[in-house]
């Protein structure tokens, strides 16, 4: 009573009122500061992941110019052809390799555009040596002591696995069991049954082929046409001759590209092949052309 008479009561409403609104006004200040000082830290963690990303960034060009640099010389420690008593002496020591639980690579690739990511894990950089020489069988360990690929005349499909030894099977790269290897040039036929490296069947023929167009007589598209003529009836005894093969043995057909593709339909493996003479020593010479494999030190 005494306070509204004294007129107290409106200045300590007043006061009140203007408290409330002091301490609205530093909440909003302390917010503001801690808005301000998180803005900072922001700001601060945006700069350092920048200078981050401009170091890995730095990094990756250097890489880029240094691989640059290395693409003309990077290339094969070793190729060598091996066949007969010495890939199978490769072979034997590859097969002798007991290691710990995968610390050994087995790879087939049976083409270059893609490169499997245990293949460049096990390989780095060199990894596209690997690639070049596919299709090929690719062998590492994760010590770095085996680093290797060969050519592959009998090809499976691509896998490529890590264990304790070297994955593979001999009748990819050197003669095993039982097969057929056939030779078809545009003028001539060879085939051989083989067991291992030794033939125990053979069968072979030549046929006549226009090798020369006369000035005179007929015209160029005539004697075209009579060539081809030729060589389609050539095609056609070798297709009627690979029907004598043994048929549980695999077939592998060899001989010139342009003709292959007609008579290897159920071929197993290709691959063409610069075998000319008689057909006896022509199918030597590709049995000796096909069954050599290119060693690459990688």
């Amino acid at each position: 009573m005494l306070d509204e008479l004294l007129g107290r009561a409106a200045l300590k409403e007043r006061i009140e009122t203007l408290e409330a609104e002091k301490q609205s006004l530093e909440e909003q200040l302390e917010a503001e500061q801690r808005r301000r000082k998180e803005a900072v830290t922001d700001r601060q963690d945006a700069e350092r992941r920048v200078n981050e990303l401009e170091d890995r960034i730095t990094q990756l060009e250097d890489r880029v110019e240094r691989l640059q640099g290395e693409e003309h010389t990077l290339d094969y420690r070793r190729r060598e052809e091996v066949s007969g008593v010495r890939l199978s002496r490769i072979l034997d020591r590859l097969e002798s390799i007991d290691s710990g639980p995968e610390s050994v690579l087995t790879a087939v690739l049976t083409d270059g555009r893609e490169i499997p990511q245990p293949v460049r894990e096990a390989f780095g950089e060199r990894a596209t040596l690997v690639s070049r020489a596919a299709p090929c069988l690719a062998v590492a360990d994760d010590a770095g002591l085996v680093s290797a690929a060969f050519d592959l005349p009998n090809s499976p499909e691509a896998f490529s696995t890590w264990s304790d030894g070297v994955e593979l099977q001999r009748s990819w790269l050197e003669p095993t069991g039982e097969y057929t290897l056939a030779l078809v040039r545009s003028d001539l036929f060879a085939m051989g049954v083989y067991e291992g490296g030794e033939q125990t069947a053979f069968h072979g023929f030549d046929s006549d082929l226009k090798s020369k167009h006369s000035k005179g007589g007929f015209s160029q598209s005539r004697f075209e046409r009579i060539r081809e003529g030729q060589i389609d009836s050539h095609l056609e005894r070798c297709r009627a001759a690979l029907e004598e093969r043994p048929e549980d043995a695999p077939l592998f057909v060899v001989g010139e590209s342009s003709v292959l593709h007609e008579v290897s339909r159920e071929a197993d493996a290709t691959a063409a092949v610069d075998a000319t003479g008689e057909p006896e020593a022509a199918l030597d010479s590709a049995f000796d052309s096909f069954w050599t494999v290119t060693l690459y030190g990688i």
